[in-house]
């Protein structure tokens, strides 16, 4: 499992329980608020945390009825491949049942549950209950060549064949000793390149070989990619045997790196100058250009060994072309843990306006992936338990340069950061001044070399024009715009010239930062230049503290919009001419025809495909 997963707690009969089987995982304990005294972190509603939980990946274990945590994800439910594991257990602990992700992992932690609890694991994959094991789910240290046909080979050993385990590394692969003898079934066991791969032969090959490489910066991506699959065949070695790619801490951006890593879907590990020169004595090639040129003897043999530590050799000395080098270590073992730094990433992240059901379950995974959050308080307040137990590092508002350059340089140290932004993180957030900061000169108060390198990953999230359309119903049927009412970054000149503009064009119009305690003018000014251009009685609609507990929806007529009404916590959505609030239903309705009545008359041409109907 690459998530620690979450125990949940549902009522004070099952925190006994609970408690147990999060000290056994190492695991942290949410209880629902008024129900469980003791927790790491609250929750109100069980469905909804569930659900925002698988959504974001997380393996669930919940002390709880089955039936709850099934009607929780089943709306998510898709491809079980990505589903993370979801277990039940009885709240007397006599029961544990692997309910999703059986071979992603859930019948491994149903069973080391069981063990804990000294209770029984309620298994009911085919493979697990018949053969005692599932061969899509090999240990760690080990991987599967060709995982497409496991489900083949099942098939074929649960309708009584028995399988031959073959291979130089069989000895080692001690998880498949107690399979049934045959020859339905080939199980090699090797690094080996194997030729007739398919349902009726898997091969699982132990992952002890750790590739080294350096580059010139730009080289091109197919040369790298030669070289390493050059060196890997003339040393009989298979693709699924490779443990990491790794090389120095100055290559953590090559596109030629990241494209090996991705095609032969290892992990990228990079190491300091510093640790690739404590590999000199091991080095077979040492190089003084190369020391120059970069602080070490040498990268590719010194990263291939530093990955291994003592725990294997150089296998293959630096081979190179015009501008790249690779050299291959051999781990005595099956590795399973990593060595090195990962490369760092900053997830950009919009949470929408603040409620969870609002948050996408890309931006919920990648929350749930990061080490640490950084944001205005409040913001990463409002994800709940999703945020408890995460390192945080709080910034007040005023402090956003303060906040995006710090995150960045988090991830310059190799961490996972979050960057947690209200509403969508590229509209008026923090997602452009990351950018701006990354494309600053150093002298010019731009972020450190190590920060340029990081991975940064933007994901949108609904913003708070959006949700307060869809509170409204349709405002931004037709054409709209966004304007900032803050004279802080923008000056006020040219706020008044785009607040014309859009007058003239006859925009919806939404107003972000309205106004602030010492900026009160802006919005009767925009009132007052709107109503030279479109009737008194326009819709507008005001909505605070959209998704919170406090929200709260008002229309005005644009001749009535008073300034005192308002606050940094409202949008401002005013019609264009054609606008309207009707009474419609339950409550009024605003919306703004795109003009669909006119082409039913004929006065328009028929619309194209791909217009947006």
């Amino acid at each position: 499992m690459a998530l620690t997963p979450v125990v949940l707690a549902l009522n004070a009969s099952g925190l006994a329980v609970a408690q147990s089987i999060a000290q056994a995982l190492d695991a942290p304990l949410h209880g629902r608020r008024g129900r469980v005294g003791q927790a790491d972190a609250f929750f109100d509603n069980a469905l909804d945390h569930a659900r925002d939980l698988f959504a974001a990946g997380t393996p669930i274990v919940g002390v709880c009825a089955s039936g709850i945590l099934i009607r929780a994800v089943a709306p998510l439910l898709s491809d079980k491949t990505q589903e993370p594991p979801v277990v039940s257990v009885a709240d007397d602990g006599s029961v544990v049942v692997p309910l999703l992700g059986g071979h992603r992992g859930a019948n491994r932690l149903a069973r080391k549950i069981a063990e804990a609890l000294d209770s029984t694991a309620a298994v009911t994959t085919a493979g697990d209950v018949s053969l005692g094991v599932s061969l899509d789910e090999p240990p760690e240290g080990w991987a599967l060549a060709n995982p497409q046909d496991a489900k083949g080979a099942m098939a074929a050993l649960l309708s009584g064949g028995g399988a031959a385990l073959l291979g130089a590394e069989a000895a080692q692969a001690a998880w498949l000793a107690d399979m049934p003898a045959g020859d339905a079934v080939k199980l090699s066991c090797d690094m080996t390149p194997q030729s007739d791969l398919g349902p009726h032969h898997l091969q699982f090959a132990p992952k002890r070989v750790t590739i080294g490489v350096g580059c010139a910066r730009d080289c091109p991506p197919q040369e790298l990619a030669d070289l390493v699959h050059t060196a890997l065949n003339e040393a009989g070695v298979c693709d699924a045997a490779v443990h990491s790619i790794n090389t120095i801490s100055l290559k953590a951006d090559e596109p030629a790196i990241l494209e090996l890593a991705r095609q032969l879907n290892a992990p990228l590990r990079l190491f300091s100058a510093e640790a690739l020169e404590a590999e000199t004595p091991r080095l077979a090639t040492p190089s003084d250009v190369v020391f120059a040129e970069v602080g070490c003897h040498g990268v590719s043999e010194g990263a291939a060994l530093a990955q291994l530590g003592s725990e294997g050799k150089l296998w293959m000395q630096k081979r190179k072309t015009a501008h790249a080098t690779v050299a291959l270590g051999l781990a005595d073992r099956p590795l399973s843990d990593l060595r090195g730094a990962a490369r760092g990433r900053l997830s950009v992240v919009g949470i929408g306006p603040g409620q969870a059901a609002w948050r996408t379950p890309e931006v919920s995974r990648l929350i749930a992936d990061a080490q640490e959050l950084v944001g205005y308080g409040l913001y990463i307040d409002l994800l709940g338990p999703l945020a408890a137990g995460k390192e945080r590092s709080d910034f007040p508002l005023g402090g956003e340069e303060a906040r995006c350059r710090y995150a960045l340089e988090q991830a310059g140290l190799g961490k996972n950061v979050a960057l947690v932004c209200s509403g969508d993180a590229g509209i008026y957030a923090m997602g452009a001044l990351v950018f701006e900061l990354l494309d600053r000169p150093a002298d010019q108060m731009g972020v450190s070399d190590a920060a340029r390198r990081v991975d940064v990953v933007c994901s949108p999230g609904v913003s708070a024009l959006q949700g307060a359309a869809a509170r409204a119903g349709a405002p931004l049927g037709h054409d709209f715009c966004t304007i900032s009412l803050s004279d802080l970054l923008t000056p006020r000149a040219d706020i008044l010239r785009r607040l014309q503009a859009a007058a003239e064009g006859d925009f919806v119009i939404a107003f972000y930062n309205p106004v602030s305690k010492t900026r009160r003018t802006l919005l009767s000014e925009a009132r007052d230049i709107l109503l030279q251009h479109r009737p008194a009685d326009t819709p507008v609609m005001l909505a605070s503290s959209l998704g919170r507990p406090e929200e709260h929806i008002r229309y005005r007529r644009l001749e009535d919009l008073q300034v005192d009404e308002v606050d940094m916590l409202t949008v401002v959505l005013i019609g264009s001419s054609n606008s309207r609030l009707a009474q419609l239903g339950e409550g009024p309705r605003m919306f703004t025809p795109r003009g669909y009545a006119r082409k039913i008359d004929g006065d328009l041409a028929p619309m194209k495909e791909g217009n947006g109907r």
